[in-house]
């Protein structure tokens, strides 16, 4: 069964995250199908910290791909940061 979960990398202490696609089976920093976005919780200053294809995600659940808790949780919060417009 194909999941859309979190890949860790980075360095020590400093993690980031890709959002993918993967088989249920495969370890979690193993081969994976496609990468959905990225999410970067320490991110400070110009880098936005949530970067997510929402229309890639919306295919892959159309498609059978069950979202791991966290990954749900990230997909919301992005679907609510693309309705809302940007501050000047």
């Amino acid at each position: 069964m194909l999941r859309i979960r979190l890949q860790r990398f980075g360095t020590k202490n400093e993690p980031t995250y890709r959002l993918v696609v993967a088989e249920q089976s495969i370890r979690r920093d193993g081969r994976f199908v496609e990468v959905l976005g990225n999410y970067n919780p320490r991110a400070r200053g110009q880098t936005p910290p949530l970067s997510i294809n929402v229309e890639r995600v919306e295919h892959w659940i159309k498609l059978g791909a069950q979202p791991s808790d966290t990954a749900k949780s990230l997909v919301k919060r992005a679907r609510g940061l693309a309705a809302t417009p940007a501050k000047a």
